[in-house]
């Protein structure tokens, strides 16, 4: 029988499964939702949709780079355990080339992409129904760079933690050391001429508050342009904090990065950290290795 769209849509959002694999699984059973949900249950496709109010923010980033153009990526899982099994990190790998190779606008044109006739949303749903746990592709960055520039790129603690820059005027030695610096100290802006106008506004309005209250409490209040002076020197400290050029350099923390750069640029940085930002489920490990076996 024909299969139509909305068909199509409502066993993908009801199994989580791809949109071809859906309408592979309704034209197989005629039209059936619930036969068809079965058909991908047992293709382990449908697997994975019974997670899906799991939390996956444990995982893996990984890098690739290839000439003029380079991918960073983080995949999730939802334990510790699966992040360190060899075909999940082989996922990870692949997705990683998968990205740079086609370069998709965002996460929706990543999910999409063709792998071998499948949509790279079904071969992360497939995997996740082989492996038993909930996996999801959580973001990616795409750089590219002219024939002078350079990229450097380090990953940390077995890839819990990746960076990649795109820097000028420099050797690749040297921006792998900024990569490590990225990595390691994780700031936020390049440079000062990088923060937007509102951050700096709040930043100074949250320490001329604290400044103001610390006055007003104090046993002896210093005058107003002495307390202005106080705000501009914490400020200071915490640009120097947010700013990748402004820090101490860690491989040599009587030199700024900037120093350490000399005539040298960075031009762009991304760092990812698996789960930042993201809420993570309790688990101890006795609790995961039983999770594991009882598949």
């Amino acid at each position: 029988m024909a299969v139509n769209a909305k068909l199509v849509k409502e066993l993908r959002e009801k199994t989580g499964a791809g949109m071809m694999d859906c309408k592979k699984a309704l034209e197989a059973c005629d039209g059936d939702l619930e036969k068809s949900f079965d058909w991908l249950r047992e293709k382990g496709i449908a697997k994975a949709a019974k997670k899906a109010d799991r939390i996956a923010a444990e995982g893996l980033t990984a890098f690739v780079i290839d000439g003029d153009a380079a991918s960073i990526v983080e995949v999730n899982s939802e334990t510790d355990f699966v992040a360190k099994n060899a075909e999940f990190q082989e996922l990870v790998a692949n997705v990683a080339k998968i990205i740079l190779t086609n370069k998709p606008a965002d996460l929706d044109a990543a999910l999409k992409l063709d792998v071998d006739g499948k949509d790279l949303e079904t071969v992360i749903a497939e995997k996740s129904g082989k492996i038993g746990e909930k996996l999801s592709l959580r973001r990616f960055s795409v750089l590219t760079k002219t024939a002078d520039e350079v990229f450097g790129a380090y990953s940390h603690m077995g890839g819990k933690m990746s960076a990649l820059v795109k820097v000028a005027g420099i050797d690749e030695t040297k921006a792998k050391d900024i990569a490590m610096q990225v990595a390691a100290i994780a700031p936020q802006y390049i440079d000062r001429t990088a923060i937007p106008a509102e951050i700096l506004d709040r930043e100074l309005a949250v320490l001329k508050a604290q400044a103001m209250e610390e006055n007003a409490n104090s046993a002896k209040p210093k005058p107003e342009n002495i307390v202005e002076k106080m705000v501009q020197g914490r400020l200071n400290k915490n640009l120097k904090e947010m700013c990748l050029v402004d820090q101490a350099f860690i491989k040599d923390s009587d030199q700024t990065v900037a120093q350490y750069l000399g005539n040298g640029k960075v031009l762009d940085m991304v760092r990812f950290e698996v789960g930042e930002g993201m809420e993570k489920r309790e688990e101890n490990f006795a609790e995961e290795v039983a999770a594991q076996m009882k598949g």
